[in-house]
């Protein structure tokens, strides 16, 4: 038997998708699927696409899933908290949620309300140095979505010196994924079909993490909903403090031994479908004619990269595994 796995939360997108690559991953055998609403529901009457994954959801406590090596927390943000703390400290936990992402316990308050649980080991292994701090952890706080297509657009260019901290703006669509399965009414197919809507504008959760990781002093974010299942796509813009070759060299610095983070040739834009099945972040960079803003466009696949995907690729680097274990570099098409 490989590393035991558990996944909490089994039952949302994330935690279907978490089911899905650990199917495939050839060092991790499944041992624990939670839910709440659905505990006793067969996995797949919940995830059709996971038929002959034979396993039955169980109740979200420590008892379930305190057998693991490694458990994986897909919850609403605020939960994990309690859960993780009652686990054994030998076993390694990534949280998909927000509780252990934010170091200013002030931003917690601000953005999601109620008791700051400390922070953990921020999981973006491609943030410079990122990676051994991973390795060397128990409990590593995976990204949020919009965050990790906006941080990998931008903190090179911040670190680097090619464009300043502040006045950073981010304008990003996601699929309806992103808001998670609970049933809502703006979440209906004729709701969203052939529409498109901002939320959260000017007080988005992820920007507090997003100026966390890449050191932007002030940042301007708008989500906007998107009719489709998954993928988002982020336009960041910034002033330059260096030229917009100067930016792209930066990036594909940054990136050049990133298995997952692919800098596109000139020219060539990130769309959304590109990345969709896949752990890959696709980037451009040009200079905006009118203004000379530098801007950086970003697609990842929300339940990827921005979510499940991403936390494979953290617990991989925690076992000392090849880091691309169980996940593809390439999008699905059509």
């Amino acid at each position: 038997m490989g590393i035991r796995v558990a996944v909490a939360g089994a039952s949302g997108y994330a935690g279907g998708e978490l089911l899905r690559l650990i199917a495939g991953h050839p060092e991790f055998d499944l041992v624990a699927a939670t839910a709440h609403s659905q505990t006793g529901a067969p996995v797949s009457a919940v995830h059709p696409q996971l038929v002959g994954l034979d396993r039955v959801l169980g109740a979200t406590e420590p008892a379930t899933l305190a057998d693991a090596d490694l458990v994986f927390l897909a919850l609403p943000h605020g939960q994990s908290a309690a859960l993780a703390a009652a686990l054994p400290t030998t076993t390694k936990v990534v949280d998909l949620g927000a509780d252990h992402r934010l170091r200013d316990a002030a931003a917690w308050t601000r953005y999601y309300g109620g008791a700051h649980a400390g922070a953990w080991a921020y999981g973006l292994p491609e943030l410079p140095g990122q990676r051994a701090v991973i390795a060397d952890a128990s409990r590593v706080a995976a990204t949020g979505c919009y965050a990790v297509a906006t941080i990998l657009a931008l903190a090179p260019l911040v670190a680097a010196g090619a464009v300043s901290p502040d006045d950073v703006v981010v304008v990003a669509a996601s699929g309806t994924s992103g808001a998670g399965k609970s049933p809502k009414v703006g979440l209906l197919g004729s709701e969203v079909m052939g529409d498109l809507s901002p939320y959260k504008v000017g007080a988005h959760q992820h920007v507090p993490e997003i100026k966390q990781a890449t050191g932007a002093a002030t940042l301007s974010f708008t989500p906007v909903l998107a009719p489709m299942p998954r993928g988002i796509l982020a336009t960041v813009t910034a002033w330059p403090i260096a030229s917009a070759s100067d930016a792209r060299a930066v990036l594909t610095e940054a990136y050049a031994d990133a298995a997952f983070v692919h800098m596109l040739p000139e020219g060539v834009w990130p769309h959304t479908a590109a990345t969709l099945g896949s752990n890959s972040c696709h980037l451009q960079v040009t200079t905006d004619v009118d203004s000379g803003r530098v801007i950086v466009v970003s697609a990842i696949d929300n339940l990827g990269k921005g979510a499940a995907g991403q936390a494979v690729q953290c617990a991989n680097i925690m076992f000392d595994l090849p880091e691309v274990s169980g996940l593809s570099v390439y999008g699905v098409a059509p």
